[in-house]
């Protein structure tokens, strides 16, 4: 018997029939090597959407001087997809198990709404050319430090003191982002037709609108926050038990959950300033996670999770681009599954 295993236990007497208990991540080999097998897979499928995406149907010759600058900005879309199926995994598991609700997602705090107000209000107050040159390594960070500040000022206000409460936070979160997005809402409505469609370009998330120039500066940030997601994942293993079981542990919880949705604030505005909202899209590969990695450890779950992410965005945009030629509704796609499996889980669970 694995030194993992526990003693088998007889319970009602010599009779009774013994139950195996054990304390590894996966129940079973069987389970451990489908995991492995499966990871393997959505990688290996990943890999190759992407050098599809690079090198499938590009009109420059082999030999041409020009190929290598053509598959330089086709490589600019790979790293951006790597970044947002990053983010989006990572965020979105580590929120749902600080949360303890596998069905709300980390946009509900308000960051696609922000990212929404900020180049509406751009256009708004100062026209088109001032959205056109908001862009830029200044305007990223801009973008990314006002929306941790508003997640920072959320959870100091809400999380801290005697009465912190973390579904009192989540309201408020979706208050905001509510009237962030009347505001906005309000706003388009009375720009020309020009302005508006130059401003919805920018509101569809999509990997062309990421800039190469963001990439020194968002992949060290995201990097060092999703290193430090994973190897907080024993401490997420507990909090995802509950604040009582936690607190029996010896976990701060108070401390944890902070932590966590502070590398969650970071993540969420990496992404949604590089490539735009995309808002069901975390909800989907978190869920699909949860199906094809079954154990509770985080540490198999983050992969996992990342390896689906980025197989469903590489395999989704080279299928859309090169073979049905629709680019531009890529990410609306994407959202479209993500928006009806987020409705059919809510309709088996039949609450929140």
């Amino acid at each position: 018997m694995s030194t993992l295993e526990s003693q088998i236990h007889t319970a009602g007497g010599l009779g009774a029939r013994p139950v195996h208990r054990c304390a590894r991540a996966f129940r079973s080999g069987k389970e451990e090597t489908r995991y492995w097998v499966l990871l393997t897979l959505l990688l290996l499928l990943g890999l190759l959407a992407s050098l599809g995406l690079l090198l499938y149907n590009n009109p420059v010759p082999v030999d041409s001087p020009s190929f290598i600058p053509v598959v330089q900005r086709r490589f600019v879309a790979i790293v951006a997809i790597f970044i947002a199926a990053a983010c989006h995994s990572f965020a979105t598991v580590a929120f749902q198990s600080v949360t303890n609700n596998r069905i709300i997602t980390p946009s509900l705090l308000g960051y696609e709404a922000l990212y929404s107000a900020i180049h509406t209000s751009m256009i708004f107050f100062f026209g088109a050319t001032a959205l056109v040159n908001f862009k830029g390594v200044g305007a990223f960070f801009l973008q990314v430090m006002l929306m941790v500040i508003l997640s920072l000022i959320l959870y100091g206000w809400l999380l801290t003191g005697k009465y912190g409460n973390l579904h009192l936070m989540l309201l408020i979160g979706i208050i905001i982002g509510t009237g962030l997005n009347a505001v906005s809402g309000f706003m388009r409505r009375i720009l020309s037709p020009s302005e508006f469609d130059l401003l919805q370009s920018r509101l569809i998330g999509s990997v062309n609108n990421a800039d190469a120039s963001y990439f020194p500066v968002a992949i060290p940030i995201m990097l060092l926050a999703v290193l430090c997601l994973y190897f907080f994942s024993r401490r997420l293993n507990v909090l995802s038990l509950g604040k009582d079981v936690a607190t029996t542990f010896g976990v701060k919880y108070q401390a944890s959950i902070i932590y966590t949705l502070v590398l969650v604030a970071v993540l969420m505005s990496i992404s949604t300033s590089l490539v735009g909202p995309l808002t069901f899209f975390g909800f989907l590969v978190a869920i699909l996670s949860y199906q094809a990695a079954p154990t509770y450890d985080h540490r198999y779950i983050f992969p996992m999770a990342f390896a689906i992410g980025f197989a469903i965005m590489t395999t989704a945009y080279f299928l859309l681009y090169h073979v049905f030629h629709a680019q531009t509704v890529v990410s609306v796609i994407i959202e479209l599954f993500g928006g009806i499996i987020f409705l059919t889980v809510i309709l088996r669970k039949r609450s929140l």
